[in-house]
């Protein structure tokens, strides 16, 4: 399967998942306010059921068919309770390995894990409609950062936006992709 027919997939699968509104702890139902390990569980579960073998793990977090190493980061300017989270944007741009950002993880993608024929880097990111912080300057940033100062031979941005999600504060799903060139 191609990155950009993964992209997709994954976002209609994060789309359905929310329209049974899904409760995570005591948050308000939708999936904006689930974690990380949470919802690539979801994606993991889902994909397999589609007849795509996937499974999460440490690293990369998702393994499909032993063929794809993803690496995934949820972006959501506002909490659960309508406030703007603080530092919300690290986790796509400490520009150093070994972290645990979305730069540090693309540094890691591309220096290890080669038994992975492709390798892809996932952004799930969450905005009003419309957006009142619109994640545009993030991903536009990370993209030169990895571009230009860690030199990452990233493949070209696929997106994917889903609206009428469920939560009052993370009201549109973006799906954001990158393939890393090898």
């Amino acid at each position: 399967m191609e990155y950009p027919q993964l992209v997709e997939t994954i976002a209609d699968i994060l789309k359905d998942f929310d329209d049974e509104e899904p409760v995570h702890k005591a948050f308000q139902p939708g999936i904006g306010p689930f974690g990380e390990p949470q919802i690539v569980g979801v994606i993991a579960q889902r994909l397999t059921e589609k007849g795509i073998q996937a499974r999460t793990r440490r690293s990369p977090d998702l393994d499909i068919c032993g063929v794809w190493a993803i690496e995934f980061k949820i972006v959501r300017p506002f909490g659960d309770n309508g406030r703007e989270a603080e530092n919300w944007s690290v986790n796509m741009l400490h520009p150093y390995p070994g972290n645990e950002s979305l730069i540090g993880d693309a540094i890691k993608l591309s220096s290890d894990l080669h038994a992975y024929l492709h390798k892809g880097l996932f952004v799930i990111g969450f905005e009003h409609d419309p957006a009142k912080i619109s994640l545009d300057p993030l991903i536009d940033s990370f993209e030169s950062i990895a571009r230009r100062v860690v030199k990452m031979a990233l493949g070209e941005r696929i997106e994917e936006k889903r609206k009428d999600l469920c939560h009052p504060e993370h009201q549109v799903l973006r799906c954001i992709g990158w393939q890393l060139k090898t």
